[in-house]
């Protein structure tokens, strides 16, 4: 009797692990379908991004963190929804994540941020 119990109770937890969110299992031999996922790190400062290109395969998303290195700067990817503002030096980091299709997406600073404001861009480009 104490078997079956502890059969019954293997079989439940593992059900209950298997049904919850953010656990997966995979069999041998099985295809995943998860996204591919790339850590980009970019540092805001008078009026460039650093690096200010970013080169990776379409349909990886991107984790793109953000810090500015002086004052407040805004982070946009021209022909998107992506807009966001970094906060100033010391006051920690932005995070956006953008999943390109194949193709070249210009970055640009969405914040007023000095006389240099304009030229502050950079390039992500997406191959197949």
């Amino acid at each position: 009797m104490r078997h079956l119990r502890a059969s019954l109770l293997i079989v439940a937890v593992a059900g209950a692990l298997a049904a919850a969110p953010g656990v997966t299992s995979r069999a041998r031999g099985a295809q995943q379908t998860e996204t591919p996922r790339q850590v980009v790190e970019i540092t805001a400062e008078r009026f460039t991004f650093t690096p200010s290109e970013i080169r990776t395969k379409a349909g990886t998303t991107l984790e793109i963190r953000l810090r500015s290195d002086d004052t407040s700067h805004g982070f946009h990817i021209v022909g998107t929804n992506v807009d966001i503002e970094l906060p100033k030096r010391g006051r920690g980091v932005a995070t956006v994540t953008f999943t390109p299709k194949a193709g070249r997406y210009t970055f640009e600073c969405s914040q007023l941020c000095g006389a240099g404001h304009e030229f502050m861009r950079g390039v992500i480009v997406a191959s197949e």
